[in-house]
């Protein structure tokens, strides 16, 4: 495809086209979870928008030419905190949330990154960066605390467009009488007690949180790349400090030369968040239907605004997808694989007017309007328009489970037992000895909308699972 990809830059805060460092190696880095308890739809929300970037550079450019990395973050003060709360140890804590966030990423029909470095096991990078950092006088040390001198980087406040007396005003600073000025952040600190630690020119203890992914990123993509990505409460400090040290270490006039960030996610038009209590884990949302719907809801808004999350959105999604499935039959374009996956084993090429709202700024909702127009023209019974529609369905991962394994997920979500089936079917038997065949259908239809096939044997009602 020729056509070019234009991204909201915000650190120009203007939508632009993305002209790579090299087109034979895109690189793109995308701040993944901080592991102290289970991700929510909030944090699924650019595991979802990001994944579909990798796809869109992939399409445009050669696939082997992309390389993403994504972080986990495994060490952090939630993290400790998280642990001593719970009564576990850290390990245990990180081990498991992180084994929770790769089967959501699964059920989100996520592709793996290339790489998803894990914080603890780049120290050394990170104590190599903060001794270069001192060494060019961006940071002191005191007291055992290592930390970076905002003051000495001129272009601090940049990205969130918003010089150094406002940004301190506007945001928690960490108080600390070992600080020079209240706007410096820590790059080192002491550990305390059983807190885990590692030893360092300043003594044991752990690296600051936007110091790990300016060190993994620097391992994995180099001094420069393309594309940052991340949640928009990430611009300031996160993203904004990590810009400042690996600038100051590396002797850059740039760090990333586009920063994307995504919206957040609001219920009743509130932040989604912890601290709010107001969080829907994506463990919650599984118990209410399959990954692709929620990954449909999570596109259903263009990335850069705030998405209201409700459960009319998620069952429309589920209805529209259920229409899809119901229209056309997907099965001879999907093998399974070894973990019950469906992939497309008949690549068919999506045209350009199909992807083109995907160029523009990752336009997923104009995107979603040409699946509507794609399956209205299968319904005419075109096996080119078939084609087509599943495979740009599947580019988005919408469409890649059977229509057998889509109908078993949702009555495993339904929970419905079998006494209740059962009972469901003599209320179906009755309505039809009573000639009440609008409800006798009515009671069909629901059994079936959950994967319920029913067969007559000897004059009785019988039931299996699809």
């Amino acid at each position: 495809m020729n056509k070019d990809i234009f991204l909201t830059n915000n650190l120009s805060n203007k939508k632009e086209k993305f002209v790579p460092i090299d087109p034979k190696n895109i690189r793109m880095y995308v701040c993944g979870p901080t592991v102290y308890d289970n991700p929510h739809i909030g944090n699924a929300r650019p595991l979802v928008i990001f994944d579909v970037l990798f796809k869109v550079l992939k399409c445009k450019y050669e696939k082997s030419a992309v390389n993403y990395v994504r972080n986990i973050t495994d060490v952090d003060d939630k993290i400790i905190k998280s642990a001593n709360d719970n009564k576990i140890s850290i390990q245990d804590l990180t081990s498991k949330v992180i084994k929770d966030f790769k089967d959501d990423c699964y059920y989100l029909n996520l592709e793996v990154p290339n790489e998803e470095p894990k914080a603890t096991d780049h120290i050394n990078e990170m104590i190599n960066m903060i001794s270069e950092l001192i060494n060019k006088k961006y940071a002191y040390e005191n007291k055992k605390h290592v930390y970076f001198e905002v003051k000495k980087f001129k272009d601090y406040g940049k990205l969130s467009n918003k010089n150094l007396d406002e940004l301190i005003a506007g945001s928690r600073i960490e108080v600390s009488e070992d600080k020079k000025n209240p706007e410096d952040f820590v790059l080192w600190k002491p550990s305390v007690g059983s807190e885990p630690y590692w030893d360092s020119p300043w003594g044991k203890g752990r690296p600051g949180w936007h110091l790990e992914c300016s060190a993994m990123s620097k391992k994995y993509l180099g001094n420069q790349f393309d594309i940052h990505g991340g949640g928009i409460d990430l611009i300031f400090p996160h993203h904004e400090n990590e810009i400042a040290q690996s600038r100051c270490t590396n002797d850059t006039k740039s760090f990333a030369n586009y920063w994307v960030h995504n919206g957040f996610i609001t219920m009743s038009n509130e932040k989604m968040a912890k601290s709010q209590g107001n969080i829907l884990s994506i463990k919650d949302v599984k118990k209410l239907g399959a990954g692709q719907v929620l990954r449909l809801a999570l596109m259903s808004t263009h990335y850069k605004q705030p998405l209201d999350w409700n459960k009319k959105l998620f069952q429309d999604c589920q209805n529209t997808i259920q229409k899809w499935y119901d229209g056309v039959d997907n099965k001879d374009y999907l093998s399974a694989n070894s973990v019950g996956k469906k992939l497309l084993n008949k690549k068919v090429k999506i045209p350009d007017e199909i992807l083109e709202p995907l160029y523009d700024d990752l336009n997923t909702p104009g995107y979603i309007t040409n699946l509507h127009k794609l399956f209205d023209k299968t319904l005419k019974g075109n096996e080119k328009d078939k084609e087509i529609f599943i495979s740009a369905c599947n580019f988005i991962g919408i469409l890649v489970e059977s229509k057998e394994d889509w109908e078993y997920f949702k009555f495993k979500c339904a929970k419905i037992e079998s006494k209740d089936i059962n009972e469901k079917v003599k209320l179906m038997d009755i309505a039809r000895k009573n000639k009440d065949y609008n409800e006798s259908d009515r009671i069909r239809k629901e059994l079936q909308d959950i994967g319920i096939i029913l067969e007559n044997k000897d004059g009785k009602t019988i039931w299996k699972l699809k």
